[in-house]
Parts: C-alpha cells; sequence; structure tokens
C-alpha cells in the first residue's frame, strides 16, 4: 500500500509532490504517484462544535444556562470544506501509512491532529518538519522524518489553547451579551490586548502637559564649533532660564570634563515573525496581517524565504553552510553589490549573535532561501528587501563610533555634549543605501525637539576639541519646550507590547526571556488585532490605535465584574507560558484545563451579580457589527445574540450625546438647578441628567488641547485651568487659560496671562 502525505494547504502539497513524485497524476484534490498520495488541508477543515450541538437549549443565548463545561470536546467539519476532508478520508483507505506535512508548528500540529481524529485514521504517522519549501529541504525533510509520537506533546498544548479559548469566550462572551444586552465578544487574549490600548489611551487623555525651558549655547574653539545643553534641575522659569543665557553669553569658558571613547554598533537581531512586522508596520504601514500574509507568500508560493511564523532572532549550527550559500546566490541578482562587499567569514558557528543553538526551538530565525527572487510584487519585494538587508548585515563588521563627551563650564553654569563622531559605517553601509530609510520610520521617528535631546551625531568631520583650552560662548538661547504625552500604540509597538505581555522592557535579554510568557503567538498575533477590528473594539487613525467607546465600555464592565484576570496582560501571558510548557512535556495539560474551568465558573458567578449596562454606553450603530448571534472559541459573530434588544438610536435632536459611564462622576454639573453628575462620554463630558433634559457638555477638544479629567475638575471647581501653552496661526507662542462661561452651558473660552480674552 502507498503512503498518504498531508499538507497544510495546495500550494505545499504540490511542491512536495514535486519532489517526492515528481510524475505524479493530478486528480485536482489529490496528487498519486508510485508510492505515495499528497494531499491537502484547506486550513482547518474541522473545528470545536457549536454549544447547541451538546444542547439545543444552548441555541438561545441564556445566562442561567451557563457556564457550558463539555465533558468532551466535540469537534465538527467546517461544512465549506467538507468535501475536501472526505476526499481525505476515501483516498487514506487505500494508504498504510501517512506522513503530517502540515505547517511545522502549534497550530499545524492541530489541523492534522483533528483530521485524524474526526476520520478515525489508524495508520502509524511520520512527521516531516521543515523550515522552508525548497526542494534541497523537502528531500532532506524527507530523508529524515520523525516519529509522529514525538509530537504529542505540542499536540496536547495546541489542544488546551483550542479549547480553553472555546471555555472563555464562549461562556464570558454569553455572559457579557446577555447580561447587557449588547453583543460583547471577550477572548482569553483579545481582552487583554483591548485592555492594553484601552489602559494607553487613558494616560493619554489623562496627561497634563507641563511647560518647561532648556538653554542652549554655542560655543566655539578656533575652527571647531559645538552646542551644549545646560545641566541643572529641570527650568519652570522662563526668568531664571533668561538670566542663565544672558549670563553666558559671549563670556569665555573652559572645558571641566572631556572624555572619548570608542563604540561599536553591531547589526540587529536576525527577523523573528513579530519583529518584521513591527519593522514593516514602522517602515510601510503594513498591518501585522498583512505583513504575515506576504511573508508566508514568499514562503509558500515563491519559496525565496524560510518559515516565517517563527519566534526566533537565531540559527541553528547546521543553518550557517546554507547561509553562506544564500550569499553566494545573492551575488547573481540585484543584491549583488551589497553581496559582494560582504565577509562570509563573520557567520560562523562561534558568533553568538547568529548562531545560538538555545535560543532556536521548533523553528530558526526568518532566511532566504537557494531560490532566486522571481516575479515578486511590490509589497512582496518590500518584505523581502528588509529580510535580505538583516541577513546580509551579519556579514559586515560593527559600525565604529568614537564618542566625545564635554562639560563645559562658563560663568559657574555647566553645558553638556555628546557627540558621536562616525569612524567607519560598517554594515550601516547597506542602509545608507536606501534612500528612504530615514523618512519612512513612522511612528518611531523622533521629533525635531528630542532630535536635539539626543547625542549630536557627527558623520563628515572629526570632533577636534583640546580640553586645556579656553572656549567662547557666542551664542545662547531659551527654548520652551512641553512635556508630552504618552505615544498611541500602532500595529507595530502594539506587537511589542504584546510579545513582552504588557510590559515596557528595554533590555533586549529580558525581553527575549519574556517571549514564552507574551500575549498569544507570533502565528495568531496579526488575527487576534484583526478580530479587534472586526467586532468595533478599536479603530485606526493614520497608524494610530484608537479605542471605540464600545470597545472602552467592554473593558470598564469586565474589570467592574471583578475578573480582572481577563483584562490583565501579564496573567494571560502566564497562560501562554504554561501552553508553551506543556508542548514541551514540563507541565500538565490536565491541570492547566481544571484551572480554566474553575475561573469560567467564576466568571459566570460574578458576571451573573453585575448590574445591566444602559444600551447608551456602547456608542452608536457604527461601532455594531453585523450578523448572527453565535460565534467559535469565543469569536462571538457580530450582530444580536438571540433574545437581545437592538440598542436605541441616538436622538437626531441631540447629536453626540453625552454617553453615562460606570466610573466614578467627575464632578457636579455647575447648571443652575439641576444637581446632576459629570460623567464622561466619548467625544465629551456631560451631565448625567441630559435625558430629563440638561445639555451641559464640555466637548474633549478646545483650542487645540485634549480637556483631560484633571484639567476638567479644575473647570468645574475653580471655573479655569492653569496656564498653558498655546501657538497662534503665524507659529508665535503665548500662555493662557481656558475658562468655563457661568452661562451653564460648557462654553469655552481663553484668557491670557494677564486677564484678556483671546
Amino acid at each position: 500500500m502507498k503512503t498518504l502525505v498531508i499538507a497544510e494547504k495546495p500550494d505545499m502539497g504540490r511542491n512536495i509532490a514535486a519532489v517526492i513524485e515528481p510524475r505524479a497524476k493530478n486528480h485536482r484534490t489529490y496528487l498519486e504517484g508510485e508510492q505515495y498520495i499528497i494531499t491537502w488541508a484547506i486550513g482547518h477543515l474541522v473545528g470545536l462544535a457549536e454549544p447547541d450541538a451538546y444542547d439545543p437549549k444552548y441555541k438561545r443565548w441564556n445566562l442561567r444556562d451557563l457556564p457550558i463545561i463539555p465533558e468532551q470536546f466535540k469537534i465538527v467539519p467546517n461544512p465549506k470544506t467538507k468535501d475536501q476532508l472526505k476526499v481525505i478520508g476515501e483516498v487514506a483507505k487505500r494508504c498504510s501509512h501517512i506522513v503530517n506535512a502540515c505547517d511545522a508548528g502549534r497550530e499545524g500540529q492541530y489541523i492534522f491532529a483533528l483530521i485524524q481524529q474526526q476520520l478515525k485514521l489508524r495508520q502509524p504517522v511520520k512527521r516531516l518538519w521543515i523550515s522552508d519549501l525548497t526542494p534541497e529541504s523537502i528531500a532532506k525533510g524527507f530523508a529524515e522524518l520523525k516519529d509522529g509520537a514525538e509530537f504529542e506533546d505540542l499536540t496536547q498544548a495546541a489542544r488546551a489553547r483550542s479549547e480553553a479559548d472555546w471555555l472563555i469566550g464562549m461562556n464570558a462572551s454569553r455572559a457579557f451579551t446577555t447580561r447587557h444586552q449588547t453583543l460583547l465578544s471577550v477572548g482569553r487574549v483579545q481582552t487583554p490586548v483591548l485592555a492594553l490600548i484601552y489602559d494607553r489611551q487613558k494616560e493619554i487623555e489623562a496627561f497634563e502637559s507641563q511647560t518647561f525651558y532648556e538653554v542652549k549655547a554655542v560655543f566655539r574653539q578656533d575652527e571647531l564649533e559645538y552646542t551644549g545643553t545646560w545641566q541643572g534641575e529641570r527650568l519652570t522659569s522662563k526668568e531664571k532660564s533668561d538670566a542663565i543665557s544672558g549670563k553666558v553669553q559671549g563670556k569665555q569658558g573652559a572645558v571641566a570634563k572631556y572624555e572619548v571613547k570608542e563604540t561599536k554598533e553591531y547589526p540587529f537581531k536576525l527577523y523573528d515573525l513579530t519583529l518584521l512586522q513591527r519593522e514593516a508596520n514602522a517602515k510601510y504601514g503594513y498591518s501585522a496581517k498583512k505583513t504575515l500574509d506576504l511573508a508566508q507568500a514568499l514562503y509558500e508560493r515563491h519559496k525565496v524565504i524560510s518559515y516565517p511564523r517563527t519566534n526566533s532572532n537565531y540559527v541553528n549550527e547546521q543553518n550557517i553552510e546554507g547561509m553562506h550559500k544564500a550569499l553566494h546566490m545573492l551575488k547573481s541578482t540585484s543584491y549583488g553589490q551589497m553581496a559582494e562587499g560582504a565577509d562570509p567569514k563573520r557567520v560562523h558557528i562561534h558568533n553568538k549573535a547568529v548562531c545560538n543553538p538555545q535560543r532556536v526551538e521548533d523553528h530558526h530565525a526568518i532566511l532566504p532561501t537557494l531560490k532566486r527572487p522571481g516575479n515578486l510584487s511590490k509589497e512582496e519585494a518590500n518584505i523581502y528587501d528588509l529580510i535580505i538587508i538583516r541577513f546580509l548585515s551579519h556579514f559586515y563588521p560593527p559600525a565604529m563610533y568614537k564618542q566625545h563627551t564635554v562639560l563645559t563650564e562658563v560663568e559657574g553654569e555647566t553645558f553638556k555634549t555628546g557627540i558621536k563622531e562616525l569612524l567607519s559605517l560598517g554594515w550601516k553601509v547597506l542602509i545608507e543605501k536606501d534612500k528612504e530609510q530615514k523618512k519612512s520610520e513612522g511612528p518611531s521617528r523622533k521629533s525635531k525637539d528630542e532630535e536635539e535631546d539626543e547625542t549630536q551625531e557627527w558623520n563628515e568631520r572629526s570632533f577636534d576639541i583640546a580640553p586645556d583650552r579656553p572656549v567662547f560662548c557666542r551664542k545662547s538661547e531659551v527654548k520652551e519646550k512641553a512635556t508630552q504625552p504618552p505615544k498611541s500604540y500602532t500595529e507595530g509597538t502594539l506587537l511589542k507590547a504584546m510579545e513582552s505581555a504588557g510590559k515596557s522592557i528595554e533590555d533586549d535579554e529580558l525581553r527575549e526571556a519574556m517571549k514564552d510568557s507574551g500575549l498569544g503567538t507570533p502565528a495568531t498575533r496579526a488575527a487576534t488585532i484583526e478580530r479587534l477590528k472586526k467586532v468595533g473594539y478599536i479603530t485606526m487613525q493614520g497608524k494610530k490605535i484608537t479605542v471605540t467607546q464600545k470597545g472602552r465600555t467592554a473593558v470598564e464592565l469586565i474589570r467592574h465584574a471583578g475578573v480582572e484576570l481577563l483584562a490583565s496582560p501579564e496573567m494571560t501571558g502566564q497562560w501562554e507560558r504554561r501552553l508553551h510548557q506543556i508542548s514541551k512535556g514540563e507541565a500538565s495539560a490536565e491541570t492547566f484545563m481544571q484551572n480554566v474551568q474553575k475561573f469560567t465558573v467564576s466568571i459566570i458567578n460574578k458576571v451573573s451579580s453585575q448590574p445591566p449596562a444602559p444600551p447608551s454606553l456602547f456608542g452608536g450603530d457604527a461601532d455594531k457589527p453585523k450578523g448572527r448571534g453565535r460565534g467559535r472559541s469565543g469569536k462571538a459573530a457580530a450582530g444580536n445574540p438571540p433574545g437581545a434588544r437592538k440598542r436605541p438610536e441616538r436622538s437626531p435632536s441631540t447629536p453626540d450625546n453625552p454617553v453615562p459611564s460606570i466610573r466614578e462622576p467627575l464632578g457636579r454639573c455647575p447648571r443652575a438647578g439641576c444637581g446632576g453628575q459629570i460623567i464622561e462620554g466619548r467625544k465629551g463630558y456631560g451631565c448625567a441628567n441630559f435625558k430629563s433634559g440638561c445639555s451641559f457638555v464640555i466637548w474633549k477638544e478646545f483650542a487645540g488641547k485634549s480637556i483631560s479629567q484633571a484639567m476638567l475638575k479644575s473647570l468645574l471647581e475653580q471655573g479655569r485651568t492653569k496656564l498653558l501653552a498655546f501657538k497662534r496661526e503665524d507659529g508665535t507662542a503665548y500662555k493662557a487659560r481656558i475658562v468655563l462661561s457661568s452661562g451653564g452651558n460648557g462654553k469655552l473660552s481663553l484668557e491670557t496671562e494677564t486677564g484678556t480674552a483671546v
């Protein structure tokens, strides 16, 4: 009898067949040769059953029927692909052995395991585990097939992940939806990610900018001229700043301290998927999903890169030879000049920045294969370019700099200067050739003021200062600045936060250690972000991610219910870590699922005692998805669930009515005779008595400023804010207070330092 090979997708199946059965007959849904029958899944052919498969009563969403905890999970074929599942079952009858050739990862293992379970396949199983789809890798993989039993722990982790998501998502989504009569999608990973975005947006809204001043001076010594920044406590007084500036200008000074040392900058790490998605978002504005799709096409269809769904930035010893061959291949491509300038000796098994087997688990870092790039689309070429430049950089020497630190003293005042003098570009010659590099850095690009605070780069001259000779302060000036709020998440920065479970970790080593505790996996993070968009919890404003009113309310209801774990990035990251341990045989899937079941019961108990939220909390219909009220694995389908009432439209006579919030009241309504409380809405702060006719509202945006809750408190209690910095249309700066009118209508105006209206 023959051996059945089950690939994950048709393209993969055809690539495999071209190597192991080049003369196989094409039967459209499978290929058959003398020894092998090669067929394929089309993603997930089988999935977990809906609740009504256990009891018809679950067709209607009812809080009293929860929790739903199956003793044994049922699986069902995907109706859209049931014909392909049938094909696999039929050809399997003619085979004595099976090769699992699905993607070499957790989800690929699960896809095969569900097919095997549904079709009751009893044949011995071998596992094809390869990182790219080149003929050489496929041939080598089949020559070194592994026993399927070696991957049982990975299968257990995959099942636990899927069933945990089903329990949390299906029960929590139904509980919150039926309790609050509005479709609320809740998930083990998506909800903590939403909470990250929500918390960042609240930080931004609560931020109150502070004005401060910076004194800069320009010093000259013969032909050398450099700039220094005054050192001391932050200056908040314009008068004191002006005094320092006037004190030093035109005066002679001395170099109080001078240090110089040579530094090296080594190439950035090879790409894993998350890092590739982050940089593609920063440079090209691609969503995480788009980058994944493009990388998958480069892997599957074009076969020019290795397996992209990896979480490793390193390679194994056996990859080094392939890297050298790939370098040679690139010499005959458009990257020829770059490849010719590379030094193969720099990439070897002792180079721990590249070859670190202890940091490689299922898959090594993303690498080019030996296949030359053919007809790539522009977007595919952009992703390939990122991968190639990063790959080639490790064959180049480090960039070399001299780091100069100068403390200059004038009239008792100290100024600090940092100079980064370029000695040799090294690997950076590769990115210098990319003319658009600096223009495309997106959200990671520093503002002009921030750049001035950084070390000054001297790329075309040497910094030759004589520390024992005097200097002259040619010019000094005072610059007015303002503290900046945290930046909104982009998809790139959100992926970084998901990777470290929301912890702000700048240290590369510590971030590496947190990878097993991140939110989701490299393969699933893009889908999580897309899910949040689809259910109406977040929207995109250019590259910035913004929480909708519905998304805000979802987070607040979950936290108010006392199930903080559902919205806790760090705790949910620990769950992902436990799943990783299960995949390595270091933890029990049974124990993990018992804990998930206990948590599911606690969610239902707490949500049941929560007061129903008013419909107006969830924003307008723009946030309400369309569709049926059921979904898989917590992915509650868009629309109203059975038994849920439709939310009323907003009154056309009161557009953007202030929306009541479950948060504490923010202050008393100043309108005479009202007595209501001010609460936060999507676009403004309004009176909770709006249904009774009170129209008081303070809009969140005024004169280019965002009205924070701290500013609101000042307006309600004192009628005005403290002095704030503003700019006129001609660019000149001035200071003024925002003032609340006494008319009880929430109207705002500006008043200058001298008390005159603007």
